[in-house]
């Protein structure tokens, strides 16, 4: 079975038939925002957000994770021996995410699961973890997933995608593992021919109401050293206050540092998330910091997206449009004009 039907009366019970099988995070509203939490009921799952302020990514990558512990005592025989923390890798599945966030995992994958490198616990999270995706019907004002290659409603990365509709949701297998997950589900019905058509149309009315504020297409093309030295970067920067808020909410930012810390003789080895707006992000131990002007460091953040990766990987730009940074920027940077400036081929948003 590829397709389906569910009624909305009935998704708070599969909700809690999935909470029986996996660790089940999904969108909870806390405050004025959403975020993806493990529930722990089903009533706690809200589907009405349109879009989450921190992206899931912290369900593969966390803010903050401890990965080893290790003992200063001079008695201990195991003193200053680095041991794994215990985690619980068990199967998951992510209800709800979206479109965008999928795509920002297998776009991060490049970093954490490659031939020559793989993160052992990147690797077993996204080998657990299902993604049941909800597809976007009413795009934010600041969505831009169709110019980066993508769109509301895009299945790549997901195992499911869901659309909702009056009266329930069309949900369509993506993926092996999501046609299996959909077969074994007792409370999905049959999708008619007329649920089937009123989908596509959500579908199709969602992805024009997406702007498509500039093509990147270009970049590709375009010498590096034509855009490093462009004169435009100090202009960007000018009212940038090195925050970090568009890095830490950014979906497909990896950038992290590894600490250790000692209270006693008792330790731990963190890693935690970074930034490259950060003057301290590329502080040498000799002194020198090769980004020590801060339109070094925006130039960085926008070269790294939309030039670096492209070239690196030849599958970008490293950027799902979810709008994030543009939503949230406390002075108003907006990464679709900067990318205009890049591309020099500005298509206008309507």
């Amino acid at each position: 079975m590829k397709e389906a039907y569910l009624a909305k009366d009935t998704l708070l019970p599969l909700v809690g038939l999935l909470m029986a099988r996996y660790r089940v995070a999904a969108p909870v509203a806390v405050g004025d925002y959403h975020q993806f939490q493990i529930l722990t009921q089903p009533e706690q799952l809200d589907l009405t957000y349109r879009n989450t302020r921190l992206s899931p990514k912290d369900l593969f990558h966390p803010q903050s994770e401890k990965l080893f512990r290790f003992s200063t005592a001079a008695d201990d025989p195991d003193a200053n021996i680095l041991k794994e923390v215990e985690r619980d890798q068990g199967p998951r599945l992510v209800f709800g995410i979206r479109p965008c966030d999928a795509r920002a995992l297998r776009l991060v994958d490049v970093n954490f699961d490659t031939a020559d490198c793989q993160d052992p616990w990147w690797v077993e999270r996204r080998r657990n973890t299902l993604l049941v995706g909800l597809g976007c019907t009413a795009p934010c004002a600041t969505c831009f997933c169709s110019a980066v290659g993508s769109g509301p409603f895009d299945p790549g990365g997901l195992d499911l995608v869901l659309t909702e509709l009056a009266d329930g949701y069309a949900v369509a297998a993506a993926s092996e593992r999501g046609e299996a997950l959909l077969a074994d589900l007792d409370l999905l019905s049959a999708l008619d021919q007329d649920r089937a058509a009123a989908a596509a149309e959500v579908q199709k009315t969602a992805a024009g109401t997406v702007a498509r504020p500039f093509d990147p297409t270009p970049l590709g093309d375009k010498a590096m050293t034509e855009l490093f030295q462009s004169p435009f970067w100090e202009e960007v920067a000018f009212s940038c206050i090195n925050c970090g808020t568009c890095t830490f909410l950014c979906p497909t930012c990896w950038c992290f540092d590894i600490q250790d810390e000692v209270q006693k003789d008792a330790g731990v080895r963190l890693r935690n998330w970074d930034s490259c707006m950060f003057p301290l992000f590329t502080l040498h131990g000799s002194g020198h910091n090769p980004r020590q002007q801060k339109p070094q460091r925006v130039r960085q953040r926008f070269m790294h997206k939309f030039k670096y990766y492209i070239d690196k990987y030849g599958d970008g730009p490293a950027c799902v449009g979810c709008g994030r940074c543009v939503q949230f920027c406390p002075v108003n940077i907006d990464i679709r004009q900067v990318v205009a400036l890049m591309t020099a081929r500005c298509v206008c948003p309507a």
